[in-house]
C-alpha cells in the first residue's frame, strides 16, 4: 500500500543516483511524482518480462533479484548497490521479492526522469543539486510551469533537445477575459499552451454560440489548422485574464509535429488491426456514411477532444481520412491526450 510522499527524505533522495545530478527544482518536482510503497516479506515488486515505466529505489529492508535461472543476488538498503534503480532494464530480467519482515520502495517514473535530467544537460549555466551551493533557484512560477509541461504526454515523447529549443522559442503573451485569440476561417500561424487563465472553443450559432471545449492551465490549442494546413475551425476567446505561451507554425512543425506524429502504411495497419487496434474515420459523418472502412467508427476531427473519453487507452487506434492531413490532426490531439494513435499513409487510398 502506498503511503505519503512526506515520508521521502530528500536528503536521502538526492543521494540516489542519478537523481544526486538533477538541479533542486526538477529533484522536488521528481519527488513530488515519485510513488513511495511499504511491503512485506514475499511480496514481489516486479517480476521477469515486466514492461513497467518504472525505477524502483529501495529505501528500507532486503530484497532478493531471482534471474530466470533461480540464481540469487541480495540488496539492503543503505548499500552502496542501493544507490541505484533495482535491476532496471526493460523487459525485466529479474523477479525482485521482499525477503526482510517488510521493505520500503520508491517508484520513480523513468520517463520523467530521464527527461529531467536530459533537460539539464542543455542548461550549463545551471549547477546540478549536488554541487549548487546557493538558496536561489528559477522562478517558482516559470519552473511549476515548465515541470508540468515536462510531465505531460507529448513532452515525454519529446527528444530533451527538442524541449530545450521549444521553451527558448515560445513567446509569452498576455491576454485579458473577452480577447479573441485565434478567429475562425483565418490561416493557422500558432500554437497555443495556456500557462495561466482559462478559454473557450467555440462556433457562432446564429446570434448566439456553440461552445465546443473549455480549456484551462496547461491545455493547448491551435494544432489542427498547423498540421492540416487549413484554416482555424473555431473560435478560441479568453473566458479569464491569463498568460499564453506561443510557438510559431515553422517551429511546431520541427520541434513537435514531426516527433510525434506515428504514420503506418497500410499492411502495418493490417498487423495491427490484427492485433485488436481499431480504425478511426475523422471525416463528416456524411463522408464516412458513403465510404468508411469496415469495422471503423466515425469521429469527426471537430469532436476528438470531446468524445476521446469514450475511448480505451489501452487500445491502439488507426487514424484515416481522405489524405492523411485531418487524420495527422486527430492523432496529434489524442497522441497529447495519452492515445497511442497512428496515421493511415495515404489516406483512405492507402488501403
Amino acid at each position: 500500500w502506498s503511503i505519503s510522499n512526506m515520508e521521502l527524505d530528500l536528503n536521502k533522495f538526492r543521494t540516489l543516483i542519478p537523481i544526486s545530478a538533477l538541479y533542486d527544482d526538477s529533484l522536488l518536482y521528481l519527488a513530488a511524482a515519485t510513488r513511495v510503497e511499504r511491503m512485506q516479506r514475499g511480496d514481489v515488486i516486479f517480476d521477469i518480462g515486466d514492461r513497467d515505466k518504472d525505477s524502483v529505489f529501495l529505501k528500507s529492508g532486503e530484497i532478493c533479484d531471482f534471474s530466470e535461472r533461480e540464481e540469487a543476488s541480495y540488496i539492503n538498503a543503505g548499500s552502496d548497490e542501493a544507490l541505484y534503480a533495482l535491476a532496471n532494464f526493460k523487459p525485466r530480467q529479474f523477479r525482485a521479492e521482499v525477503i526482510s519482515d517488510s521493505a520500503t520502495i520508491a517508484r520513480v517514473d523513468a520517463r520523467l526522469l530521464e527527461k529531467l535530467l536530459a533537460w539539464g544537460q542543455f542548461a550549463p549555466d545551471q549547477l546540478p543539486a549536488e554541487e549548487n551551493e546557493s538558496d536561489s533557484g528559477p522562478d517558482a512560477a516559470e519552473s511549476e510551469w515548465m515541470m508540468h509541461m515536462l510531465q505531460s504526454t507529448p513532452f515525454l515523447k519529446l527528444p530533451a533537445v527538442n524541449i530545450q529549443t521549444l521553451f527558448s522559442r515560445m513567446q509569452e503573451v498576455s491576454v485579458r477575459a473577452g480577447e479573441l485569440v485565434v478567429r475562425m476561417s483565418a490561416p493557422g500561424d500558432f500554437y497555443y499552451i495556456i500557462k495561466a487563465g482559462r478559454c473557450k472553443v467555440w462556433r457562432p450559432v446564429g446570434s448566439g454560440e456553440n461552445v465546443l471545449a473549455e480549456l484551462g492551465p496547461y491545455d493547448s490549442f491551435g494544432e489542427e489548422a498547423l498540421i492540416s494546413e487549413a484554416p482555424r475551425n473555431a473560435n478560441v476567446s479568453m473566458s479569464t485574464d491569463g498568460l499564453l505561451m506561443r510557438l510559431y507554425k515553422d517551429d511546431f512543425t520541427e520541434l513537435m509535429e514531426e516527433p510525434l506524429l506515428d504514420w503506418v502504411d497500410a499492411q502495418t495497419a493490417s498487423t495491427l488491426l490484427s492485433e485488436g487496434a481499431l480504425r478511426v474515420d475523422v471525416r463528416l459523418e456524411s463522408e464516412f456514411a458513403k465510404s468508411g472502412l469496415p469495422g471503423a467508427i466515425n469521429i469527426p476531427l471537430h469532436r476528438i477532444r470531446s468524445q476521446a473519453v469514450s475511448l480505451d487507452k489501452a487500445r491502439r487506434y488507426i487514424l484515416y481520412c481522405d489524405t492523411g492531413q485531418r487524420s495527422s490532426a486527430g492523432a496529434f490531439l489524442l497522441g497529447q491526450m495519452g492515445f497511442d494513435a497512428k496515421i493511415l499513409k495515404g489516406g483512405i487510398s492507402g488501403v
